[in-house]
């Protein structure tokens, strides 16, 4: 017989579980962070200036977060109407919401990198 869950049985505790799951669905994926953490530090992008920024990253994995990173109100795509046709990217006001969430996850990779690791 399997024993019920205590902690986890909790109105507040399932719903901020399910918070934090839908907020890892949103932003799983190796590039997200360094698309997000690149328009944040930036201010508007092309397509291939995210390219040159985000070292690794191939054109169609970029293009996948961007569309996903869009759809979720956290990315913004313009359309320039130039000739060739240019496309700029920028962070949304609610995608700047994440900024203290990136600068608290790379502040722990930092203190783990150095206590783990000892690398500075």
């Amino acid at each position: 017989m399997k024993k019920k869950a205590v902690i986890n049985n909790t109105p507040a505790c399932q719903v901020r579980m399910q918070a934090i799951s839908d907020t890892m669905s949103i932003l799983s994926g190796k590039w997200k962070f360094h698309i997000l953490g690149t328009l944040i530090e930036g201010d508007k992008f092309g397509f291939m200036d995210l390219m040159r920024e985000i070292d690794g990253i191939g054109n169609k994995m970029l293009s996948k977060e961007l569309q996903d990173l869009e759809l979720n109100h956290l990315v913004s795509r313009t359309v320039m109407n130039t000739k060739p046709i240019t496309v700029e990217y920028a962070i949304t006001e609610y995608g700047a919401t994440l900024s203290p969430v990136i600068n608290e996850l790379a502040k722990w990779g930092i203190e783990y990198r150095q206590s783990v690791h000892g690398a500075k």
